[in-house]
Parts: structure tokens; C-alpha cells; sequence
């Protein structure tokens, strides 16, 4: 009973002391993080290949549908014709690269 409870004790204290040390490891990890993301550099190599993404998910996207075309089922035409419409107005309706700050 007694080499039990010592143990169970160890574990306790362990847990906690570890638990502190995992919590201030995550927060200075976190903070790094957050202050590389803050960089402009950073924020403008992000939010250009994005752009570039974007750009060529469109350009797959329209080659694909337009070599498809009717061999798919009509229930996935219409969605990619929805598709088409919504994104064929410029640039797609996300928000990337914007501060909610």
C-alpha cells in the first residue's frame, strides 16, 4: 500500500509539473507563431500564392469541365455550371489574406 501510494503521489506531481512546462512551451510556441504571421514578408508570400493557387484551380477547373463536358451525370453538370457562373465574374467570393483585426 505504501509503494502504491508513492507512486500515485510521483504521478500526481509529475503530471502537474509537466502540464505547467507543456502550457509554457505552447504559449511561447504560440507566440512565435503568431508574430511570424504577422510579418509582412510573410502575409505577402502568403497572399500571393494564394492568388496563384486560385489562378490555376480556375484554369484546371475550366479545362476539365470543358474536356468533360456531357460524359457526367446531369445532376454534376449542374453543379458545375453553378460552379462556373459563380467564379467566371472575376475572382471568387473568399477571404483570404484579409485582417479581422
Amino acid at each position: 500500500m505504501r509503494y502504491r501510494l508513492t507512486f500515485i503521489a510521483g504521478l500526481a506531481i509529475g503530471y502537474v509539473l509537466g502540464t505547467r512546462a507543456g502550457r509554457e512551451r505552447y504559449e511561447q510556441l504560440k507566440k512565435s507563431a503568431r508574430r511570424i504571421t504577422e510579418n509582412p514578408a510573410v502575409r505577402n508570400t502568403a497572399e500571393t500564392a494564394a492568388q496563384q493557387g486560385r489562378s490555376y484551380a480556375g484554369k484546371a477547373f475550366h479545362t476539365v469541365s470543358d474536356k468533360v463536358g456531357d460524359r457526367v451525370p446531369d445532376s454534376v453538370a449542374q453543379r458545375v455550371r453553378s460552379l462556373k457562373d459563380r467564379t467566371s465574374g472575376g475572382t471568387a467570393g473568399d477571404d483570404w489574406g484579409t485582417s479581422a483585426t
